[in-house]
């Protein structure tokens, strides 16, 4: 009896030292005696020692911090671009069986790809058109990791550093572009003033009278401040005819 005893405890023991629990977010892959048997859910399992084991596999969305990566762009450029790469498993027994460690291979993939993807723009097209590169690297990313069992969701470039001087550069060249747009501006508003003004004076010529009823108004304008001095031109022969009839009026 106390063997038997002695047994039945040591069963209880190695069944309880052999219960392993599967989160709801996670996939258990079995083997036993080395050979994947399946991939069971959620639950408690029994793994006895020995004979089988259990690797289990998160398949919540986990992130990869590429870390900064120095890249040549097709202009020849030395710059820095860190990336973050979104992605799930979508096949807990391809992560374990097709690649010894997913987290780590992705990442290296991810770090690769990026590399390659920078080299083949110039560095315009990597500053103004980075979702679009994002995009790329997560569809070149994602095909490569297919046979992984992983499903890549989203790419983001987070930073770009370049060189100082070139930084000066792209500077001195918005503002070139800024003072450009500037004198365009103006230059384009000249001509609708001119334009404007044109019309103007063909409409004042046309109507008869506008022209008086034009400086009336403008001398009813100035009269409204008092600080304001109207000087009259006016020809000499108008004058020469108020001094005659002074003349006439004096005799």
């Amino acid at each position: 009896m106390e063997i038997l005893g002695t047994i039945l405890v040591l069963v209880l023991i190695v069944v309880l030292i052999s219960i392993r629990q599967i989160n709801e977010y996670q996939r258990g892959v079995f083997f036993v005696l080395g050979k994947f048997t399946k991939v069971k859910k959620a639950g408690w399992r029994l793994v006895i020692p020995v004979f089988t084991s259990m690797s289990k596999v998160d398949m919540r969305v986990r992130t990869v911090d590429v870390p900064h990566q120095e890249s040549l762009t097709r202009d020849n450029i030395s710059v820095g671009v860190n990336a973050v790469v979104y992605y799930r498993v979508v096949d807990a027994e391809k992560a374990i069986i097709n690649v010894e460690n997913f987290h780590y291979a992705t990442s290296q993939l991810a770090q690769t790809t990026m590399r390659n993807v920078v080299g083949e723009v110039v560095l315009d097209d990597l500053l103004s058109k980075r979702e679009e590169l994002s995009e790329k690297i997560r569809d070149v990313v994602d095909k490569l990791t297919d046979v992984w069992g992983i499903k890549v969701e989203n790419v983001e470039l987070k930073d770009i550093l370049i060189p100082e001087d070139m930084k000066r550069t792209i500077a001195k060249e918005a503002e070139a572009e800024r003072e450009r747009r500037a004198v365009v501006i103006k230059a384009k508003g000249e001509i609708e003033a001119a334009e404007n003004m044109a019309l103007a004076a063909k409409r004042l010529q046309e109507s008869p009278g506008a022209l008086h009823l034009r400086t009336l108004q403008s001398v009813n304008d100035l009269s409204s401040d008092q600080s304001n001095t109207t000087i009259w031109m006016m020809p000499v022969e108008i004058l020469r005819a108020f001094e005659s009839i002074t003349e006439k009026l004096t005799k």
